[in-house]
């Protein structure tokens, strides 16, 4: 059964694993900016991800992989780290991780719409549905009634939800160009390549932003550096490769809805240790976003 659904697991690993990365990067960059947290995390997941392909691949660096596989996998590391990551951690810092990761949930219908257009892939009514869902529980938390009945206004920061939307845009054309790239090569390897491509861009943005003082006063903060090194684990090194090995063995639009349960995942610890304060209809709309998981489970 596990091997029949190796691709589902891997997207149940991965939204644990992007549970814990985004409450850790959260709290990181709220003490240092999101920048300086998106790069110094790519950096130690390289590290990470080099240490266990030398162990278990033989190889330190992905030099097996074809030019198919460096082409399309450095433009999903441009997409989905550089630009996608960018605008999602600047959400943390706005609007929070539990909101930022809810609005995340969106990727699956983004997702599947783009591998139904380059890929091929088949969607059946009962996955459509389970899309809808997802986009209405959405809906019911950021959305709220205005001054009058037939006002709607939004509930959170508007800049911090168009910064989450651009990362779930990022992340769903990241994960197609990462499918399509990828074919049966190692996800490990693969994720090497992409955080190259994520380093590259974010080392030419920070040249044109002149950011370089906040990276290295981010070095010097113990805090800040104990959440990127636990986030840096669970997210670049194994939460992305686990997605990436979840892509290559099941439909995109499955794996990424499997993975948009960290909206659930993501409650407890945010109200039990961030202490987050949060009202009923949030966790009705979390719960109404993630339905769609469970539909994908009994269909």
């Amino acid at each position: 059964m596990f091997q029949s659904h190796l691709g589902e697991f891997a997207a149940l690993g991965t939204a644990f694993c992007w549970t814990i990365t985004a409450l850790s990067f959260e709290s990181a960059g709220k003490k240092v900016g999101s920048l300086a947290v998106n790069y110094i995390r790519l950096i130690i997941g390289f590290l990470f991800l080099s240490s266990f392909t030398l162990i278990f691949r033989g190889k330190l660096l992905p030099t097996d992989a074809t030019t198919t596989n460096w082409n399309w996998l450095l433009l999903s590391g441009l997409v989905g780290f550089t630009l996608g990551d960018l605008f999602l951690f600047q959400a943390f810092v706005i609007i929070g991780a539990r909101i930022s990761m809810l609005i995340m949930a969106l990727v699956p219908p983004v997702t599947a719409v783009i591998g139904w257009l380059f890929l091929g892939e088949n969607l059946t009514g009962l996955e459509i549905l389970a899309m809808l869902i997802t986009i209405g529980g959405i809906s019911l938390v950021i959305l709220e009634r205005g001054e009058t009945r037939r006002q709607v206004q939004f509930s959170h920061p508007l800049s911090g939800i168009l910064f989450a939307f651009g990362g779930t845009l990022g992340q769903a054309i990241g994960l197609i160009f990462s499918k399509y790239g990828m074919g049966e090569y190692s996800p490990f390897a693969a994720t090497q390549i992409r955080i190259i491509a994520g380093i590259s861009g974010f080392t030419i943005l920070f040249f044109f932003m002149r950011r370089w003082g906040k990276v290295f006063a981010a070095l010097k903060n113990r805090a800040a550096m104990s959440r990127i090194t636990v986030g840096s684990f669970f997210g670049p090194f194994l939460g992305v490769s686990l997605s990436l090995l979840a892509v290559q063995n099941t439909l995109t639009g499955i794996a990424s809805t499997i993975m948009a349960i960290v909206p659930i995942l993501i409650i407890p610890p945010a109200v039990f240790i961030f202490k987050e304060k949060l009202n009923l209809k949030e966790v009705v709309g979390a719960l109404i976003a993630v339905a769609g998981v469970t539909i994908y489970f009994i269909h």
